[in-house]
């Protein structure tokens, strides 16, 4: 995992790795520290997505630049652009169908 400081690293970050999934969270959000651990896991299956964590409230442009409205928020980016955004309550089982989707029909082109 990367951690991010600065709007531009994020956008650095999106644009240099194929797959990467951009976690947005908050200090204070207890929500956001039961998801990170699982989301961790997760992505264990996928070797080639990089994740990256993103403090919200030390960069607080990434709410307009990323349109960010609740925390946790998580995008996963394929090549630069957006393909998979969940807020707040994430529904493992949907992100890893759709993660297992993406990944499987990219990683054969």
């Amino acid at each position: 995992m990367v951690k991010l400081h600065q709007i531009e690293e994020i956008d650095a970050f999106i644009h240099t790795h194929e797959f990467a999934f951009v976690y947005i969270s908050q200090p204070d959000c207890s929500v956001c520290h039961s998801v990170l651990p699982k989301l961790k896991e997760l992505l264990k299956s996928y070797p080639d997505i990089v994740l990256g964590e993103v403090d919200g409230a030390e960069i607080p442009q990434v709410t307009a630049a990323y349109q960010v409205f609740s925390a946790p928020t998580l995008l996963l980016f394929i090549n630069g652009k957006e393909y998979i955004r969940e807020g707040r309550f994430v529904q493992f089982q949907k992100l890893a169908f759709d993660l297992d989707r993406f990944y499987t029909v990219l990683k054969k082109a």
